[in-house]
């Protein structure tokens, strides 16, 4: 495997001035697709070389459980470094692992919270709770059973990152407290941005980046940018609709004064915290151009190229590196 085996851990570096030139150059819709499927990618291939140096790693040790065909001197020396680089990967690998675990949790956990309490809430999509707290969210719908899993869950988000259209589903919840804040035209504006949500999805490009984020540190800018980016494209589709660019982005400032946020980051909602005056500057300007990829003699068209051409070096190496192991394992000792 040699070199490329780490390659992947640290190409995530490429798609880093991306993050921040998206924000600003792209369409909101664009940049949250991209984003997020750049960290998908990235993180899968960071993972897998997890994988492959937990094997070089745990041949070492005493009593392993692999085969011991897979213990040959060859197999063991397929990493460089391989003694430290594969006990320091069963431990990155492990703590990936808690890490997702403890997401996926509090994620459900959350779910399962706010679906009991709008369970006697009458109404259809908007559902408005008496709190004195200020909060607006979108809450997903209930998935069928057949989505529900990690493949299923995988399949979904493969459908959104490739911007095909998906049935909305899910609830609007906003409390007293919120609607008590704004007027007639600015609680238009929340529920348009609040339908965006659901109708895009957006809480899977808000958990993939969160999930690659927890795989590769690295990849914790891309998930900031996209957790901006979110709120922008639900921002963007709230003017579309209410024909309000300035109701939206007061309706946003007010809201930002008094709202406590969302009840777990992986919901978006309608003042979370971040770059708010970033948000409402934006409203006030021309809406951005649709343009679907920048164009390359430009900043962030270069970086664009750059994050891609790194993220198709992480997908080549940790499939190099995959199929390097593959092949020694079953060649077995000589």
């Amino acid at each position: 495997m040699g070199v490329f085996v780490l390659l992947p851990l640290l190409l995530p570096l490429t798609a880093l001035p991306i993050a921040r030139l998206a924000e600003r150059h792209l369409h909101p819709r664009v940049a949250t697709r991209l984003l997020s499927a750049l960290a998908a990618v990235l993180a899968a291939c960071s993972t897998v070389c997890l994988g492959l140096l937990v094997v070089v790693g745990t041949v070492q040790l005493p009593g392993h459980p692999l085969p011991d065909g897979w213990a040959d001197r060859e197999a063991r020396t397929t990493a460089p470094y391989e003694e430290a680089a594969g006990k320091g990967a069963v431990i990155a690998l492990l703590a990936v692992a808690v890490s997702w675990s403890t997401a996926v949790r509090r994620h459900r956990r959350v779910r399962r919270q706010a679906e009991l309490a709008l369970a006697g809430v009458p109404g259809g999509e908007l559902a408005v709770l008496p709190d004195e707290a200020a909060y607006a969210y979108a809450l997903p719908g209930v998935r069928s059973r057949a989505s529900r899993g990690l493949l299923g869950w995988v399949l979904s988000l493969g459908t959104s990152l490739a911007g095909a259209r998906q049935p909305q589903g899910g609830r609007i919840v906003v409390s007293t407290a919120m609607l008590a804040c704004l007027d007639t035209g600015e609680r238009a504006a929340l529920v348009a941005h609040e339908r965006a949500h659901l109708a895009g999805r957006h809480h899977r490009y808000l958990l993939a980046v969160r999930f690659a984020a927890r795989a590769n540190p690295l990849l914790m800018p891309l998930r900031s940018a996209v957790a901006y980016t979110a709120e922008r494209w639900a921002d963007e589709e709230a003017a579309r609709v209410t024909g309000e660019r300035r109701v939206v982005a007061r309706a946003i400032g007010k809201a930002a004064l008094v709202s406590r946020g969302t009840p777990t980051p992986t919901l978006a909602g309608f003042a979370a915290p971040g770059p708010v005056p970033r948000r409402v500057a934006a409203l006030l300007a021309p809406a951005p151009s649709p343009v679907s990829w920048p164009p390359v003699f430009t900043a962030v068209g270069l970086a664009a190229w750059a994050a891609a051409a790194g993220t198709l070096g992480s997908a080549l190496s940790s499939a190099n590196a995959t199929l390097t192991l593959f092949l020694v394992l079953e060649a077995g000792p000589l």
